[in-house]
């Protein structure tokens, strides 16, 4: 296994060595999507390599904590997967991909028993069926779930699995680019850092799936981990693949908000899943005026623009939040359905979540946009580039539903990875240009060359704080081009970034690797939040704040052309007329109908 001991070399910092590693399938990314991908592709008999940034097992696969969206029907019976499909469309606002949707959640209870097979441990029914829990716009009770540690039981299930076949991996390691054959156009490896040792090493593969996950670090205020640079948007970006829905940010309701050191660690849903009410600092449950039919258990980008509007008028609280409280259901009750939530706010915050209320505002927690791929495949316009999971798009629309993220990279990292492996199967190997993989080196390592170059740790604050500041939950067009002109002037600094010492473990070398990839995701999402005006789910713009189909029922793509970054706008696909009927059922028209949005 190439996670061995770590090489005792030193290296000096402009030394363009290199070492060759081959193999058939490339996974980048070592979440549930990954994982799932690599465990498909190794049983097909594929040669698969798995490359992550971090150790394996620690992914932010992790921080979805309530539970794993699938229509069982163990509590509610009358769930299937035309209802769940439904659902997913309605939150998404009519932009997700209706084929894509289909999939998922005609898959995803099969996906849910296959975890348990692999001996995942869920909550259980009186009877011993896996136990299922109400979330924000699911029309019934579809989270399966193992407490408030979901995610992390699907990491260890998955990881175990994977170490169980004995896949190969190589952690605590960075790709840095895809490199593409130049007769062909198809996919012949990519190039890696390895973090600890500061070694180059040289991937040739027959095809690569990306499962990068999402970009959230590239705001102030978000749930997610380091590793959320968004590098995978940005390794296909420049490898030729497109991008759809950036502007699409979710910005989960309820973020910690003290201690500083913690702002923005989420609070799952399934508080409010297990009866926390919300009220401002007047003691008024607010989501009645919102959407008095669903309260607490709206949509997200509803909750959230909600919280936003109370904090932004004056019923927050002084640390500018609202409140959550859930004491009414008891000590015991808490510490059994909620022991991280109980745990986090009594460790971070002194704050004992069972007598006390929480304080919470909205925090950055995941991309619906990312690369444009097939739904059956996950290939994207780059022949032998697949992506899965959070870095790929076309699920969740303008709105992701609370807990299908988890079901979304276990249905779709299965299918990248067959794909993937069945492409491999029946393919040559591809050359990787010398000119081009000579290019990249010098690319890389140029930080370590820089003499008084800008500090890549500083240019990172900024892209954050500008993108806290410009492109927030409330958008409009002065804000924006502010944005975007702020990220101009920290994309032409980073053009001289510098890096200090040695190689191994080099903070300042690895952030002008994920500067590099903000700016141009920042890039993307603020030139398609220019170029969609209207407000639709998870994308509200004050200067233009009704829905309008008329114009705006389109996906936006994100692609290169003739060296710029351009959006063009595509139809949504259309679907069958009897998925129509679905979509437009009588409560869904009615619960519509009193929301506001």
């Amino acid at each position: 296994m190439w996670a061995a001991a770590p090489s005792q070399k030193q290296f000096d910092p402009t030394d363009e060595s290199y070492d060759t590693i081959s193999c058939d399938v490339l996974i980048v990314g070592a979440g549930g999507a990954g994982m799932r991908a690599a465990i498909e592709s190794f049983d097909l008999g594929v040669n698969t390599l798995i490359v992550c940034k971090s150790l394996l097992g620690k992914a932010h696969t992790v921080m979805a904590e309530g539970g794993i969206a699938a229509s069982l029907g163990n509590v509610d019976p009358q769930d299937n997967w035309k209802i769940h499909f439904s659902d997913t469309i309605v939150e998404g606002q009519q932009l997700s991909n209706w084929r894509i949707a289909e999939i998922f959640a005609k898959e995803a209870p099969e996906r849910v028993i296959e975890l348990e097979y692999y001996g995942a441990l869920f909550d259980r029914t009186e009877d011993g069926k896996i136990m299922q829990r109400p979330f924000g716009a699911h029309s019934y009770r579809r989270l399966c779930y193992i407490g408030d540690r979901t995610g992390l039981e699907l990491i260890r299930t998955l990881q175990d699995q994977v170490l169980k076949r004995n896949i190969p991996y190589i952690d605590e390691s960075e790709i840095t680019c895809i490199f593409k054959d130049r007769r062909t156009g198809a996919v012949s490896g990519a190039l890696a850092i390895k973090i600890r040792t500061g070694e180059l090493i040289l991937l040739k593969c027959k095809a690569i799936i990306l499962a990068t996950g999402g970009c959230g670090k590239v705001y102030a205020v978000t749930s997610n981990s380091w590793e959320s640079t968004g590098d995978g948007i940005a390794l296909a970006y420049r490898a030729g693949a497109e991008l759809m829905d950036m502007e699409m940010i979710q910005f989960h309701p309820t973020g910690m908000i003290y201690p500083a050191g913690v702002r923005g660690m989420l609070i799952t849903e399934a508080v409010r899943g297990e009866g926390g009410i919300l009220t401002n600092s007047k003691g008024e449950r607010f989501m009645e005026k919102y959407d008095p039919k669903r309260l607490e258990l709206s949509a997200r980008d509803v909750v959230s623009r909600s919280i936003y509007t109370e904090i932004q008028e004056g019923r927050g609280t002084p640390n500018g939040a609202v409140y959550l409280d859930i004491r009414h259901r008891g000590s015991n009750y808490i510490k059994s359905k909620l022991p991280s939530m109980y745990f986090q706010f009594l460790e971070f915050a002194g704050v004992d979540i069972t007598k006390e209320k929480m304080e919470v505002a909205p925090t950055v927690h995941y991309q619906m946009g990312g690369i444009r791929v097939v739904p059956e495949t996950c290939e994207t316009n780059i022949k032998g580039l697949y992506a899965a999971g959070e870095v790929a798009c076309g699920l969740h629309g303008a709105n992701r539903l609370g807990g299908n993220s988890l079901s979304d990279i276990l249905v779709f990292g299965r299918r990248a990875g067959l794909a993937a492996s069945e492409y491999a199967k029946s393919s040559s190997s591809q050359e990787v240009g010398t000119e081009d993989l000579a290019k990249e080196i010098s690319r890389i390592l140029a930080p370590f060359k820089n003499v008084n170059g800008s500090n890549p740790f500083d240019l990172k604050d900024r892209i954050a704080a500008a993108m806290w500041k410009y492109v927030g939950i409330v958008r409009n067009e002065t804000d924006l081009r502010k944005g975007l002109d702020e990220i101009g002037l920290i994309k032409l600094e980073s053009k001289n970034l510098q890096a200090k010492g040695p190689r191994a473990f080099n903070q300042s070398w690895a952030d002008s690797m994920a500067v590099w990839n903000m700016i141009l995701d920042c890039e993307a999402i603020i030139r398609s939040a220019l170029a969609r005006k209207e407000s639709r789910g998870a994308h509200t713009r004050s200067d233009y704040p009704r829905k309008d189909d008329a114009n705006w029922l389109v996906n936006i793509v994100t692609k290169e052309k003739e060296g710029q970054m351009v959006q063009e706008t595509v139809p949504v696909p259309q679907m069958p007329p009897e998925y129509e009927a679905l979509i437009n059922r009588e409560e869904i028209l009615a619960w519509k109908k009193n929301v506001k949005q």
